[in-house]
């Protein structure tokens, strides 16, 4: 081998060492600045997310508006919803709050959560994959090329939304506040009855939600289930969902409080599915008397 060569060869294992390097040097800084966010799972991983009141759901579980619960019930509180969360992913991050925390009174969880897959999503929380082993088996459970992409590079790990969401509360102590903050648009209104949305029953989403219930109960900690209101033109034509909170109840064993029609005023919510921080107020207050909190 000649000069010319051996010295390509080393350049080739130099750029090759350096961009081994620069991948987990940038890993761990962004690990460190989501580490110090004031986003939620950060602060569950870190100590800072110890609550009576544990709450669980899709987007929908966003309109647990926590500031307001625990002004009135005098409660602390800890949302682990995210827009788009599946049951099983859900399933994982109460795993691990159960595993770090002392026991919360009451788990209270969203039922509609259960009713889609959402691998992309899963993928997106291995931001945090460092911090739980359950996360980590489900990333590699429901995509392991994703996983495998994970190890291989770390920066790869922090190409996500929730990284991204991360980043936007680091300079803020806490997302307790993050909730749909507007009044459902007229033009949306008009829309609400233009056609059939059918809820769709996913079994391994129940199986999913029946056995994170019995884990939860194992602890001798309370289990809520509800379904939080939609807009009522939308609810009126919605199918399935009468069938799947049966289906839900008789799968679990325990009742399913059904809310999706206890808010009529527009001024309530934020589009079709979801309330506004007025609307969850009031239903806020609803579930206090109802003895749900």
């Amino acid at each position: 081998m000649n000069n010319k060569a051996t010295l390509r060869i080393g350049w080739i294992l130099l750029f090759f060492t350096l961009a081994f390097l620069g991948d987990r040097i940038g890993g761990k800084l962004l690990d460190q600045a989501i580490d110090k966010s004031g986003f939620r799972y950060s602060r569950m991983y870190n100590d800072c997310a110890d609550a009576d009141i544990l709450l669980l759901g899709n987007s929908r579980g966003l309109g647990f508006y926590q500031p307001y619960i625990e002004e009135i019930t005098q409660k602390s509180t800890f949302n682990l919803s995210y827009n788009g969360m599946p049951i099983e992913l859900g399933a994982a991050l109460v795993k691990d709050y159960l595993e770090k925390y002392e026991k919360p009174e009451v788990v209270v969880i969203d039922v509609t959560m259960c009713d889609r897959a959402n691998d992309q999503l899963i993928a997106g929380f291995a931001s945090y994959m460092t911090n739980s082993e359950h996360l980590s088996d489900l990333i590699r459970t429901t995509n392991k090329t994703n996983y495998l992409a994970t190890q291989f590079s770390h920066l790869y790990r922090y190409n996500s939304e929730v990284f991204q969401r991360a980043l936007y509360y680091s300079t803020q102590p806490n997302d307790e506040h993050w909730i749909v903050d507007r009044t459902i648009a007229a033009s949306m209104i008009e829309m609400a009855d233009a056609g059939a949305y059918d809820y769709r029953i996913d079994a391994y989403g129940l199986e999913e939600l029946k056995a994170l219930i019995e884990l939860i109960q194992q602890q001798n900690i309370r289990v809520e289930l509800i379904v939080s209101p939609y807009f009522p033109a939308f609810r009126a034509q919605m199918g399935g969902l009468d069938e799947f909170i049966s289906i839900v109840s008789t799968t679990t064993n325990l009742p399913v409080h059904d809310y999706s029609e206890s808010l009529m005023k527009p001024a309530y919510f934020g589009d079709f599915q979801h309330i506004n921080k007025k609307g969850s107020e009031v239903f806020m207050k609803r579930l206090k008397q109802d003895g749900i909190f």
